[in-house]
């Protein structure tokens, strides 16, 4: 895996295609005249990332309502992110990135603290990806409580 640096605004998004919950794939570029949230969390079915996820499952229809789609990646298995969906009701896109492939070209996987102990791992991180496929926003570490909540107020969308 090839960890790249960090992503800037304006920066072309690298291009990807995963396997969805379903086995379906999903490329980056299926959404080209889209606005794109793909963000990275560590592990599907942990509590820090069921409440990211369950947020943004729960702004899923005010977002497509403002033209964004929204795609969660994680090194999961597919089939362990179906598990997820049903367990927690999710209604967004989880992508499986098993190799970290994703990950490293996003710069959202490296070196981190966990616990005071600095670790190799998933940063947590999200990226809004506009119509053309360019970077938009770029957020490294963000916390899984409020996240969404922030991103929305970054973005300046409203409740709709």
């Amino acid at each position: 895996m090839t960890v790249t640096s960090r992503l800037s605004p304006g920066d072309t998004a690298p291009e990807f295609s995963l396997q969805d919950d379903t086995g379906t794939e999903v490329a980056l570029g299926d959404f080209l005249g889209k606005k794109v949230i793909v963000y990275f969390y560590p592990a599907a079915m942990t509590p820090g990332c069921t409440k990211q996820a369950c947020d943004f499952t729960d702004s899923l229809d005010s977002l497509k309502a403002q033209g964004f789609e929204v795609l969660g990646i994680s090194p999961d298995k597919p089939e362990k992110l179906a598990k997820f969906r049903a367990r927690d009701g999710l209604t967004i896109r989880l992508l499986s990135d098993p190799d970290k492939q994703v990950l490293g070209a996003y710069g959202a996987f490296g070196e981190k603290s966990l616990y005071g102990k600095t670790v190799q791992g998933v940063i947590r991180s999200t990226f809004v990806v506009d119509e053309d496929g360019k970077i938009f926003l770029a957020q490294y570490n963000v916390k899984a409580t409020g996240h969404v909540a922030k991103l929305r107020r970054d973005l300046a969308l409203n409740d709709a």
